[in-house]
């Protein structure tokens, strides 16, 4: 568990053996690479996987944001754009490719504004297996993305979404119309919705919206997929 710096200064969360078979991203929230994500990204690796966390707020400092702070939340999100979301991408996948890892053998996962980059790095051919957690720009693109709908049929490789049904800024009505735009890419996918889970159902470091019952099973279900679409390098 440690913190590497990749080409021009960019730093990753790092956890869990080079050796390893497979690797994984682990994609952040709006809250930067904190305590819950570095948690996340030791669990991966204690399931056998080469994890890092890239840090995606690293033109700003690499920030860690309080959970009741969104407006400075709002203001890092807001510098993001989809020209230096590729280029992290890139220089991430390429980290993970100098240690014998490649597309096949390697999963992304990413949370919150996490869910929808993740999605986003699945239409690259980066990866072999994606999971979004309660991923927003669903029906309105954010980043400079299209919006999830339109990017899910660009698909290239397995994608498993998991929403919470009591998610106010994701309506069942858009998780379902995502479902079905990614039913018709090449891959396959699938969606999962927790009838009482709101936005963060995953994250423990919320108390006001974690589901421990939910979150067992997001878990086991991602680590389940990419197990069935991951090969060992």
């Amino acid at each position: 568990m440690t913190e590497e710096k990749l080409t021009g200064g960019f730093p990753v969360y790092v956890a869990g053996s080079t050796e390893s078979k497979r690797a994984v991203i682990v994609i952040q929230e709006a809250f930067g690479v904190n305590d819950h994500i570095r948690s996340v990204t030791d669990r991966f690796a204690e399931a056998g996987y080469f994890a890092v966390a890239p840090q995606l707020f690293h033109r700003d400092g690499s920030p860690e944001i309080a959970y009741d702070d969104f407006p400075s939340a709002m203001k890092y999100m807001g510098n993001l754009n989809k020209e230096g979301l590729t280029n992290d991408l890139n220089a991430t996948t390429d980290f993970l490719a100098t240690l014998g890892f490649h597309a096949a053998n390697i999963a992304i996962v990413g949370y919150c504004m996490g869910g929808t980059v993740t999605l986003y790095a699945a239409t690259l051919g980066l990866v072999g297996a994606a999971a979004s957690f309660y991923g927003g720009g669903v029906e309105t693109g954010r980043f400079g993305l299209a919006p999830l709908v339109e990017l899910a049929p660009e698909l290239k490789c397995p994608w498993l979404g998991l929403y919470g049904d009591l998610d106010a800024g994701i309506p069942v009505e858009q998780v379902e119309h995502l479902r079905a735009a990614a039913a018709t890419s090449a891959f396959p996918t699938d969606v999962v919705r927790y009838a009482d889970g709101d936005h963060g159902f995953h994250c423990d470091g919320r108390p006001s919206v974690y589901n421990e019952a939910a979150a067992r099973d997001a878990h086991r279900r991602t680590l389940d997929f990419f197990a069935a679409n991951l090969i060992d390098k």
